[in-house]
């Protein structure tokens, strides 16, 4: 399955990205000492080890008659019977090769003949049989080269109980015709639930290209997409350390500021490049600065689990959160001491969304398929007080797990959920139509994302593990009310 997806922004990738290196025998040593390279289970016996040891002993016994079985077989002199002489059968075979006379001329063959072998070519480079070792490495290289016009998605897929990062790149040419293909995968620890890209220069330079994820893990790994072959994150935030008690007995125990539960939501906020908003189960929201590697903020005012998180994108000290006690809390990080403005909703929280083109819109989605739309111009202070919805949709008949604001059109708004379908819906007037719907065939939708720099592309991946992207231009309601925004320049 597919649990989150996040696009790269053209260019933020290395052209050529780095090997991982190897680890010292400092940092290999103290895997061990972790136990993280100990065997599952040593079912071995000295029973178990005798019988190995005599077997390979039989075997190399048995090597050299087998060397002359296969010798004398390819000759046709297998010999009659197993209790036969092998090594006579291998002699006659060797008298038939007739070795001591091998270099010589043959009578009547001409070595240099008049027939096909009198093509030749001055040189290897003209000769099409030949093929330059320099050859292959070239085209491995321009396999993995990222060219500055591919698009790159970056999926978080659990198979077979192993979950990876993939590293996809999507080529698009003028004529129309697209080609997508992994370009390189990272192995992580734990069931990924949610993802976040980020550019904060981590490992030096003016930016970088960084993916943090969230899991069941109580911590949030960060990964550097520039280094394949990568075997740890570059840096987790919070976490849990083993600390022995008197007894000897090992017990986790949380760093400072870590979470206690699984992460559910993440959100990097792009003017404050080293800020990183986090909900977990426990119940909390932090706010992160990666450089430093440490919480800043953790905030409790919500009663059940925090699902989603989300920076708004024109005023970013204000962020969204949205929780299983079915409620939405805003908080504007310039008033520290203010409450927040909350919205109560029927269902709890799937996922949440400021809406690109304005700072004042919203939309949320919740577990019974709903999709609801605020206005924070008419947000009550009082907390006593609920503040109605701009529109209410219900827009799937079970979860809508995922939504996605086309980042160049605006009020195309784009839904996915657990009945398997995508939708996409225009939000004109606060009176949302359904514009196009699709069933990606990928099971139970779990994410949708708009690209940023190709915002009419859309990715989608669910619970059958098939990564997707429709091009929704092709939608002939999609091109005919949307189609004059997808030759302007995208807002970052």
């Amino acid at each position: 399955m597919i649990s989150a997806i996040s696009w790269v922004p053209k260019g933020a990738a290395k052209a050529e990205p780095a090997v991982a290196e190897l680890p010292s025998k400092e940092e290999i040593e103290e895997m061990i000492k972790s136990g993280a390279l100990d065997k599952s289970e040593d079912n071995g016996s000295e029973d178990e080890d005798e019988n190995m040891d005599a077997e390979a002993e039989v075997e190399n016994q048995t090597v050299d008659v087998a060397q002359a079985l296969a010798v004398a077989d390819a000759l046709g002199k297998s010999p009659k019977n197993k209790s036969g002489s092998q090594l006579e059968d291998l002699t006659d075979g060797l008298k038939e090769l007739d070795m001591e006379n091998y270099d010589d001329e043959d009578d009547g063959i001409e070595l240099f003949s008049k027939g096909l072998g009198d093509l030749y070519y001055p040189s290897n480079e003209m000769d099409p049989y030949l093929k330059d070792e320099d050859d292959d490495d070239s085209e491995e290289i321009e396999d993995m080269t990222i060219r500055p016009m591919d698009s790159v998605i970056v999926c978080a897929r659990t198979e077979d109980d192993v979950s990876h990062l993939e590293v996809w790149v999507y080529e698009d040419s003028d004529e129309g015709d697209s080609n997508m293909y992994v370009h390189h995968d990272v192995i992580i620890s734990a069931f990924p639930l949610c993802t976040a890209w980020l550019d904060c220069p981590l490992r030096g330079g003016e930016k970088g290209n960084f993916l943090a994820i969230g899991s069941m893990e109580p911590s949030i790994e960060i990964w550097d997409l520039d280094i394949i072959d990568e075997v740890q994150p570059c840096l987790v935030l919070g976490g849990t350390v083993e600390k022995k008690t008197k007894k000897g007995k090992k017990k986790p125990k949380y760093k400072d500021g870590s979470h206690t539960g699984a992460v559910l939501g993440l959100a990097w906020n792009k003017e404050y490049r080293n800020i990183l908003a986090s909900a977990s189960a426990d119940k909390q929201v932090k706010i992160w600065d990666v450089a430093a590697g440490k919480c800043n903020i953790t905030m409790e005012h919500h009663e059940g689990k925090v699902q989603a998180v989300a920076w708004n994108h024109h005023v970013p000290q204000v962020l969204l959160s949205g929780s299983f006690d079915r409620s939405v809390v805003m908080k504007d990080g310039r008033v520290p001491t203010h409450s927040g403005f909350k919205w109560s909703v029927s269902a709890e929280v799937e996922c949440l969304a400021w809406d690109p083109h304005t700072e004042y819109s919203f939309v949320v989605s919740l577990e019974d398929g709903t999709i609801r739309g605020y206005d924070i111009r008419a947000a009550k202070s009082d907390p006593s007080s609920e503040s109605k919805p701009s529109f209410t949709l219900h827009a799937h008949d079970k979860a809508a797990c995922s939504i996605s604001y086309n980042p160049a059109a605006p009020n195309l708004l784009a839904t996915g959920s657990m009945d398997k379908t995508v939708k996409l819906w225009d939000l004109s007037n606060n009176q949302p139509s359904c514009v196009a719907s699709k069933n990606p065939k990928a099971g139970a939708v779990f994410s949708i994302s708009f690209s940023q720099d190709n915002p009419f592309l859309l990715a989608i991946g669910g619970s059958k593990g098939k990564l997707g992207v429709w091009d929704t231009l092709t939608e002939t309601a999609v091109s005919g009310k949307f189609g004059n925004y997808s030759q302007q320049p995208n807002k970052p």
